[in-house]
């Protein structure tokens, strides 16, 4: 996420996000957070805990759980890399939660300027990285569970190094390296890898274009946006409904991807410009109904530079999300026994 992409925004009448959607029941979502370190001290799935207290403020168990890895650590040489996360996979799968992995070609830790001469785009093309990755992939399939991958996200922006225009990448990369990562995997047959393609929202056009960093169908399994209410914090707008933030690119990758679920795979709000609580009960009851494609939902509940993310920033926030969550719609923890990949929407019981 960054916030030089909620810049300033153009108003527009609210208008369902599809038309087609009146009058049809909501399809059930998967849901769950992205989980920081201030609940236990240390985030989920590294320790359990976390996820559990998170649960206990929401008043419900979480069908998914979001976590990230990058390829190595790179603070002293030579670097070591991290491997597929087996154990940390399992300790979910148990809980009936479906892992929810975010892993990137970079290092840590990242420097300020995004110049990593070792993990650029034209590296992973050009096979640097294919034992390490081979291995990776390895490690899922023996695990043999299925997953969400998120590979790679956001690279529409400019804060990840990863992205087309920094760090010496050039246009045309991205694809090339989401296909040659994708293709490994499918050569050692880890298909319990659900490949999840998320960019950021741009509804002020100014990021790379989504077509062109699109890797095709054959090669993305859902779809998937990040996105923000910023508030009345730093350049970003001014206060934003669910909507506001999200539909018109929305509305773009639909165009793109149109027979594809989709994810948010990070989205909170802040709590000062407006009512935090109004808005967390509006945006859940508002997407089952009118974003229809989205059939999950990743909560931000993580400090971060010193926004109000997570939903127990206030009492009457923690309120509004337990209660909104509540919902049907919105599964449970009872996964366990998902099948095998790429992972189905949820279905009613």
């Amino acid at each position: 996420m960054a916030a030089a992409t909620l810049a300033a925004i153009a108003s527009c009448a609210l208008v369902p996000a599809t038309a087609s959607a009146k009058g049809r029941p909501p399809q059930p979502l998967y849901w769950g957070a992205v989980i920081g370190k201030q609940l236990t001290g240390e985030s989920p799935p590294w320790d359990m805990n976390a996820l559990y207290q998170f649960e206990g403020l929401a008043q419900k168990g979480a069908s998914l759980l979001a976590f990230s890895s990058p390829f190595a650590d790179c603070l002293h040489e030579p670097c070591s890399y991290f491997p597929f996360p087996t154990a940390a996979m399992e300790s979910l799968r148990q809980h009936g939660t479906i892992p929810f992995l975010t892993w990137a070609s970079q290092s840590v830790p990242t420097p300020a300027n995004l110049r990593e001469s070792k993990f650029r785009l034209a590296d992973v093309i050009a096979g640097t990285y294919d034992g390490y990755i081979r291995e990776f992939a390895e490690g899922a399939k023996r695990w043999g569970h299925p997953f969400f991958l998120r590979f790679d996200h956001e690279m529409n922006g400019f804060w990840f190094p990863w992205s087309e225009g920094v760090n010496g990448n050039k246009p045309g990369q991205f694809v090339k390296a989401w296909r040659h990562v994708h293709d490994i995997f499918t050569s050692v047959g880890a298909t319990n890898a659900t490949w999840v393609w998320c960019p950021n929202v741009d509804f002020t056009r100014k990021l790379t274009r989504l077509h062109s960093l699109y890797p095709g169908d054959r090669y993305v399994d859902w779809t998937c946006l990040d996105g923000f209410n910023w508030g009345a914090t730093q350049d970003s707008g001014g206060w934003m409904s669910f909507e506001r933030v999200f539909r018109s690119t929305y509305r773009r990758v639909l165009k793109i991807a149109p027979h594809k679920p989709m994810m948010i795979g990070e989205t909170a709000s802040e709590e000062r410009g407006g009512s935090k609580p109004a808005w967390i009960h509006h945006s859940l009851k508002l997407i089952p109904k009118r974003f229809r494609k989205v059939r999950g939902l990743i909560w931000f509940e993580e400090d971060d530079r010193g926004m109000h993310w997570p939903i127990e920033s206030s009492e009457a926030s923690r309120e509004a999300f337990a209660s909104s969550i509540q919902r049907s719609v919105y599964r449970p923890n009872e996964f366990s026994g998902i099948g095998p990949g790429p992972i189905k929407p949820p279905a009613w019981p």
